[in-house]
């Protein structure tokens, strides 16, 4: 890898964009992200990284990446810039050119994950390029992870693995060079209710499960008022915490008793909501509600959730990043990586060039105007925090 030649920022974009690394929850279309990694892992060792590949447990062509340059290796300071290398599924009759090739066009790359976000990695060489003739006191680590898109699993591992050690990070998501130092948390539930079939004719042959659920959303209901009559936080452009009822099958005809319904949900904390609490209330609210002894309710996770995230507003990372952009820190409301790295005690901030308005949308970009700008910032925080 050593003799790797790295290529300027804008092959680095094409060469990028050209690994599909699409992660999804259906087993079709999901792919693996070692090709990226490795493409980056290889950019990376030629400018004298230490890299560092952890393929995930059970997913061989899986992996996260740890690259750093310079400090001591203890684990005292030091700057993570992260993002995560798969995107979303895409639908490519609805793109105007090929989503694996970049184009060039209006002053924008267009290419799926241009904007959310490998268009982050090409950046953040082009930073560390500045350095690498500098003795860094403190680690720069380069992190690349597989996975934020479905499951979470890369930043799971890394906190298994309790890496990377620093003091600072920045996630590369599309915030159109706003800092975020807060995030609401997700939480993705189902409610399967069992009843008994039979003949519509005569109720008393079975239990109906659609009945049943219709209980169980009221319950719902009345908990999602009380939980946002408990929590508000004027931060958010929805100060409350959010329950959407996203799905519900159930039954297969008119005539027949429901035997079995199905309700898919999620649930967008605010910080300070611990997601354990949320769904033991869950189980409580829903398993004790009065049913016919023929009927079966069953609470689960559709997937383990992800923690809301909130930065302390006084932290030297956010109060840095303000003054470098002009703005003061904000919130989104989509999730992140930034809880995970916060578990590990690192103050942490999202901040990239791209926009959310562009993610997971046909004919993604990142506008070329958003790259010099980040460019600089990103050498303004290594400088800070690792020189």
């Amino acid at each position: 890898m050593a003799n790797i030649v790295v290529p300027d920022l804008k092959t680095q974009f094409h060469q990028l964009i050209a690994c599909p690394s699409v992660s999804a929850t259906d087993p079709s279309l999901d792919m693996g992200n070692r090709p990226v990694v490795e493409l980056l892992g290889g950019w990376l060792e030629s400018l004298g990284f230490n890299v560092e590949v952890m393929p995930l447990k059970g997913s061989p062509n899986k992996a996260n990446m740890i690259a750093t340059l310079g400090g001591k290796g203890d684990g005292d300071g030091g700057l993570v810039l992260s993002g995560h290398t798969d995107t979303v599924p895409f639908d490519a009759e609805r793109w105007q050119s090929d989503p694996f090739k970049v184009l060039e066009r209006d002053n924008r790359f267009y290419g799926l994950g241009t904007s959310d976000m490998k268009g982050f990695f090409p950046l953040v060489i082009e930073a560390a390029k500045s350095f690498l003739d500098k003795p860094l006191q403190k680690p720069l680590i380069v992190l690349a992870t597989a996975d934020e898109e479905t499951s979470m699993s890369g930043a799971r591992a890394l906190v298994e693995a309790g890496k990377p050690r620093a003091r600072y990070a920045v996630i590369g998501e599309p915030t159109g060079l706003r800092p975020i130092r807060m995030h609401k948390g997700v939480m993705m539930e189902a409610v399967r209710i069992t009843g008994q079939s039979g003949h519509s004719s005569d109720p008393s042959l079975g239990a109906n499960a659609i009945e049943a659920m219709h209980k169980v959303i009221g319950e719902l209901l009345v908990l999602r008022k009380e939980w946002q009559q408990k929590y508000n936080n004027p931060g958010f452009a929805v100060p409350v915490p959010t329950m959407n009822l996203g799905c519900i099958h159930g039954g297969d005809n008119p005539n027949r008793i429901c035997g079995h319904t199905e309700l898919q949900f999620d649930i967008r904390p605010l910080p300070g909501m611990q997601l354990t609490d949320l769904r033991e209330e869950l189980n409580k609210r829903i398993l004790t509600i009065p049913q016919d002894n023929k009927i079966q309710v069953e609470v689960t996770s559709l997937f383990p959730g992800t923690e809301p995230f909130e930065q302390d507003a006084h932290s030297e990372l956010v109060k840095a990043a303000e003054k470098l952009c002009g703005h003061q820190a904000e919130s989104v409301a989509f999730g992140t990586e930034a809880p995970y790295l916060k578990s590990l005690n690192i103050d942490t901030i999202v901040l990239g060039p791209g926009d959310i308005d562009q993610a997971h949308q046909p004919d993604e970009f990142l506008a070329l105007d958003r790259i010099n700008p980040m460019v600089n910032i990103l050498r303004d925080l290594i400088g800070r925090f690792c020189l």
